[in-house]
């Protein structure tokens, strides 16, 4: 009788782990689906903003060469004035 009852109890434990185990691989699974599009998101925010900061890059550098081509036009045009 000891035996049965032994028996019972670990086939109702195998039981009990079986189904937890289901439950955790699916919670386990939605937590990684749910990971990998947070990921998502955040390389094409990370992509959005290294697109924009490069934009802003190449402004200020065309910004600073147009303002580096009008001052030597002028320093040039100020000297030949003032060897005349």
């Amino acid at each position: 009788m000891r035996k049965i009852i032994l028996a019972a109890a670990i086939a109702g434990a195998a039981l009990s782990i079986s189904a937890c185990s289901q439950k955790t691989e699916d919670a386990t699974s939605a937590a990684a689906d749910s990971a990998s599009a947070d990921a998502a998101a955040n390389a094409d925010a990370a992509a959005t903003a290294v697109t924009g900061a490069a934009t802003d890059a190449a402004s200020a550098t065309s910004e600073a060469a147009t303002d580096a081509t009008a001052t030597t036009t002028t320093e040039t045009t100020t000297a030949t004035t003032a060897a005349k």
